[in-house]
């Protein structure tokens, strides 16, 4: 499995944010071809010590293989998603993509 990770550092303004992530950016991610499944959050808990978590938002999404994530990412859906991104992310963005290796419980 290939996994996609944006980490959302602090917005100009949080509900701005969340407006426009949930109404416009979300519908555009949930078209990327070959996309098998995603979540995001904006509710990151405090670090432990008590201080600001060091992200406001995260969104996660998954693919099959490395091969289905960068034809989604190729694609018109997948640069209309890029394109997306400063609309909302006045914090700036910050991209992951790998693919994951299963563990086991003992």
């Amino acid at each position: 499995m290939h996994k996609l990770l944006v980490l959302y550092p602090e917005p100009t303004d949080r509900a701005e944010f969340v407006s426009y992530y949930e109404r416009t950016h979300l519908p555009l991610a949930k078209q990327l071809p070959g996309l098998r499944a995603w979540r995001y959050t904006t509710d990151i808990a405090p670090q432990a010590d008590g201080s600001p978590a060091p992200y406001f938002a995260l969104f996660e999404a998954e693919f099959d293989d490395v091969d289905a994530f960068r034809a989604a990412m190729s694609s018109p859906e997948g640069a209309a998603v890029g394109a997306d991104v400063p609309n909302y992310a006045t914090g700036g963005a910050i991209v992951l993509d790998y693919e994951t290796t299963e563990g086991a419980l003992p």
